[in-house]
């Protein structure tokens, strides 16, 4: 799956970023403060970088950009939204804290090339 991944795109690009643009406290969760106040700088830099598709990496980044669903439920699924196509995705520590989570995981990215050539 690595090397379709790789095959599709050069490092060059993509572009990955934060909610938050520090680390929490003994990498606690972003607080929902912490993710308003960065918010309009993720917003920035999506309006500047124009992406044809944005992962989000867990429900924290998803609830950001895509609020009120569920990642257990639309995880792998590309979503429209305010003119942008989004793809959220399990964060990939979660397979580190739930091995069954690993095959999900894997799926889901390798849709990734089939979405962005839809895109």
């Amino acid at each position: 799956m690595w090397a379709r991944l790789e095959s599709f795109s050069k490092r060059s690009d993509v572009y990955i970023t934060n909610i938050v643009k520090y680390r929490p406290p003994e990498n606690r969760d972003p607080l929902p403060s912490e993710k308003a106040e960065f918010l309009p700088y993720l917003r920035a830099q999506l309006e500047v970088i124009k992406p044809k598709l944005v992962i989000t990496l867990g429900r924290h980044s998803m609830d950001s950009l895509l609020p009120g669903l569920k990642i257990s439920e639309v995880h792998g699924q590309p979503k429209r939204y305010r003119g942008q196509v989004y793809m959220p995705l399990f964060h990939p520590a979660a397979a580190l804290y739930n091995g069954a989570m690993r095959q999900t995981l894997v799926e889901d990215f390798a849709r990734i090339p089939l979405v962005l050539a839809k895109v």
